[in-house]
C-alpha cells in the first residue's frame, strides 16, 4: 500500500502532501464526524504500524517526480498519526531528505505522553484538535479509547506549548447541538487560553460523517462563535453550510466529470484529483450504490465508467 499521498489541495496549508504512518481507521478516537467513517481500531498502542524505512523509500522516490514541490509534507492520513512510535525518526529523516516544512496533524490524545511530546517537537507546525473540555460531550463527541482523559489530553497540550517552539494551530470541529452551546464556548475559550495557540482554526460537518447525528453549523453560527473565540480564530471548512441546509464538498461530482470524459481507475481518479486512495474508494462505493457509476474489469484493472455508457 501507498503511504504517500497528493499534492492535495488544502485550505490550512496550501499544496500538502500527505503521509501515512499507520492503517486506514487505526486511531485513538472513533469521532463521530469522520469523513471517513467508522474507526477499525481503537487503540493507544503505540508501535510502528506502518515501516520507516518503506515510508521514507517512498517519499524519497516520489519527491522528484513532483513538478512543483508542495508547500508541506503533512504527516496525517487515515488514522492517529502519533501511534507509530517511529513518529520522531520519520520527521527527522524528512527534514534530511528535503527542506520543505514539516506538518503534523493529530488529534493530540496521546499529547500527555512525554515521548510524543518529545516526538512532535521536531515538526514545524503541530495542528491539533480539541472539541470540548466537557468529559461527557468528549465521549460522546470522540468516542475515544476508555482510557483516555480530556483532562489529562488538555494539560498534555499546555506542556507541549511550553516546550514547541514551531506554530500550534489548534483545530475545533462543531457539530450542531452537541459542541456549540455559548457557554461551552466559553469554558473552552479559557482552556484555549492556557494552550496559547497561534492560531484557532474552526471546523464544521462538511462532508458524509461517520454517525448521522453530526450535522453541521451555519456560516452565521460559525462567526459567532469566531467573535466569542476571539482575534486569532478563522473558518476554515472546504464549504460552509448555508442557513437552508447543509452543502458537501462536491467531490463525488469531480468524480463524474472525470470519468465522463474516459474511464479512469482508482489511481487514475487519486492522482487527477489529488485525492487519497481511503477517501476516494469510499465515493466510488457511494456512486455506485447509487447507479450512477460501474466497474468494469480489463486486464485484471477496474475501470469506472459512467452507469449508462458502455465500455
Amino acid at each position: 500500500m501507498k503511504q504517500i499521498f497528493g499534492p492535495v489541495p488544502s485550505r490550512r496549508l496550501g499544496m500538502s502532501l500527505g503521509i501515512d504512518l499507520v492503517p486506514y481507521k487505526t486511531c485513538t478516537y472513533d469521532c463521530i464526524y469522520c469523513e471517513l467513517g467508522k474507526t477499525t481500531k481503537k487503540t493507544t498502542i503505540r508501535k510502528e504500524y506502518l515501516s520507516k524505512d518503506l515510508i521514507l523509500k517512498q517519499l524519497e522516490e516520489y519527491l522528484p517526480l513532483l513538478e512543483f514541490p508542495p508547500d508541506y509534507i503533512t504527516i496525517s492520513g487515515s488514522g492517529e498519526p502519533t501511534l507509530n512510535s517511529k513518529t520522531r525518526e520519520i520527521i527527522k529523516e524528512i527534514k534530511r531528505i528535503t527542506t520543505i516544512p514539516v506538518a503534523v496533524i493529530t488529534n493530540g490524545s496521546l499529547l500527555p505522553l512525554d515521548q510524543v511530546k518529545e516526538d512532535l517537537l521536531a515538526a514545524d507546525i503541530v495542528l491539533p484538535s480539541l472539541d470540548t473540555v466537557n468529559p461527557p460531550i468528549f465521549k460522546h463527541i470522540n468516542r475515544p479509547e476508555p482510557s483516555l482523559n480530556i483532562n489529562d489530553i488538555i494539560k498534555g497540550m499546555i506542556d507541549f506549548r511550553k516546550e514547541f517552539s514551531g506554530q500550534i494551530w489548534l483545530e475545533i470541529l462543531f457539530c450542531r447541538g452537541i459542541n456549540d452551546d455559548h457557554a461551552a464556548v466559553e469554558r473552552l475559550r479559557d482552556k484555549i487560553e492556557d494552550i496559547k495557540p497561534d492560531m484557532i482554526q474552526l471546523n464544521t460537518v462538511v462532508r458524509p460523517p461517520a454517525e448521522n447525528s453530526a450535522s453541521p453549523l451555519s456560516e452565521k453560527q460559525l462567526i459567532s462563535i469566531k467573535e466569542i473565540l476571539g482575534t486569532r480564530a478563522e473558518l476554515i471548512s472546504d464549504t460552509i453550510p448555508s442557513e437552508k441546509g447543509t452543502c458537501f464538498y462536491d467531490k463525488e461530482e469531480s468524480i463524474i466529470n472525470l470519468i465522463g470524459r474516459r474511464p479512469c481507475t482508482c489511481d487514475d481518479i487519486c492522482n487527477a484529483l489529488g485525492l487519497h486512495g481511503n477517501e476516494t474508494i469510499k465515493h466510488l462505493d457511494k456512486l455506485m450504490k447509487e447507479g450512477r457509476i460501474k466497474c468494469k474489469l480489463h486486464h485484471h484493472h477496474g475501470y469506472y465508467h459512467i452507469a449508462n455508457v458502455e465500455i
